[in-house]
């Protein structure tokens, strides 16, 4: 079903390379993650322990697999690996290719031995050029140098940082979309081949509504203080109640809608208001009077009001508010998952559901090397060979 029969190396920490093979896992594929006697560094973010179990950073991107501990900095840990490599489809890394090449475990020196691998490398800036082993995160990368934060953040305000993941779970699924054409063309061919992704190009894609227009034209306007933003029934109000709603308008007539909704109707006869408004005044103006209208309701009531004249609107939500909706159930937003302490716990699913049937997403996150000797053995070493690994 689905993924079940694919073969998944993973050899990566953090977030980009170790999602992108958890997603692969939720399918259906059977993925082996090998890490260093340290172990992934996202295992320490969180306890995992009979006192509290099962921890939900490390089990979000590394649930469903096989735990395998290789030193592949001696001799014997390398050629451990290779051996998983054998029969493998897909090797995912997320290691700078620099020290693959010194461990002679990048695409380069595999692709002979192992034609019809699929080699996917997660970097943060790519392959070729100066910056290629640089080292990168999805803050840095993906969020601050590639502009998206300065396209998101409105410049009277101080910049911040995202939240972590934010740009390695968008890379991951770009790398798994990768991977799967990949997949596709070796029907075909035979043969394998290189899948590069980047934090880089993913927040270039990802901001490619305003970098698009920064190619065509030079220059874009993005995040700009509220009062000279030029749509004034757009953005976030607040309301009466302290909350907050976000308005974004699909069509002319939703000016007519806002305005019924704030009890304004009287401005759809002002010819100052015509359609469309290019003075910035009298934008201000309709702002103002959304926020004067908005500040007298409650969310829900204003909520009701948009929702009846079919406005496009949300409030701002708080992640404890998604994690209670209904909506999000129903959605498919939440698996759960074995805590491998033999309970389980609610955990974040995978972005894309298979309503006609899938494999069920249950199984934990492995225990540091829980499984090394079981696949070492599947993959034919003997114990002589097992034992100088472990």
């Amino acid at each position: 079903m689905l993924l079940e029969g694919l073969k998944v190396v993973e050899m990566a920490t953090w977030v980009a390379g170790p999602s992108a093979a958890a997603v692969l896992a939720d399918w259906g594929a059977t993925v082996i993650k090998v890490e260093s006697p340290a172990g992934d560094v996202t295992r320490s973010f969180m306890p995992d322990t009979p006192e509290s179990p099962g921890n939900p950073i490390f089990t979000n991107e590394n649930r469903g697999k096989q735990g395998v501990v290789l030193d592949v900095s001696r001799p014997e840990g390398r050629a451990a690996l290779k051996r998983l490599l054998a029969d493998a489809d897909i090797f995912i890394s997320n290691v700078r290719q620099v020290s693959m090449r010194k461990l002679g475990l990048d695409y380069e020196s595999l692709k002979a031995e192992f034609p019809r691998l699929i080699y996917a490398a997660v970097t943060g800036y790519g392959l070729v050029g100066p910056e290629a082993d640089a080292p990168a995160f999805d803050i840095t990368a993906f969020w601050t140098r590639s502009g998206v934060a300065r396209a998101m953040i409105p410049t009277d305000q101080e910049p911040f940082p995202s939240r972590p993941g934010f740009g390695d779970h968008v890379t991951a699924i770009s790398t798994v979309s990768g991977i799967l054409a990949a997949v596709h063309e070796r029907h075909s061919t035979g043969r394998g081949r290189l899948v590069e992704t980047s934090l880089i190009r993913a927040a270039a894609y990802t901001i490619s509504w305003d970098l698009g227009m920064a190619l065509r034209y030079g220059q874009v306007v993005t995040a700009q203080p509220r009062d000279e933003r030029p749509v004034g029934i757009s953005g976030m109000f607040q309301t009466g109640d302290g909350r907050w709603l976000c308005i974004l308008p699909r069509a002319e007539d939703c000016f007519t809608k806002v305005m019924i909704a704030i009890d304004r109707p009287e401005v759809l006869a002002d010819p100052r208001f015509e359609l469309p408004i290019l003075d910035l005044e009298i934008t201000r103006e309709v702002r103002a009077m959304c926020d004067a209208a908005f500040a007298t309701m409650t969310l829900t009531e204003a909520g009701d009001k948009l929702t009846a004249l079919d406005v496009a609107w949300a409030p701002l939500g708080t992640l404890e508010e998604l994690a209670a909706h209904p909506m999000a159930r129903d959605a498919g937003c939440f698996i759960e998952v074995g805590d491998g302490w033999g309970g389980s716990f609610r955990s974040v699913a995978a972005p894309v559901r298979f309503p006609e049937g899938a494999p069920e997403v249950t199984r934990a996150a492995p225990k540091l090397g829980q499984h090394t000797r079981e696949v070492l053995e599947a993959a034919g070493l003997t114990p002589e060979e097992i034992a100088a690994v472990m």
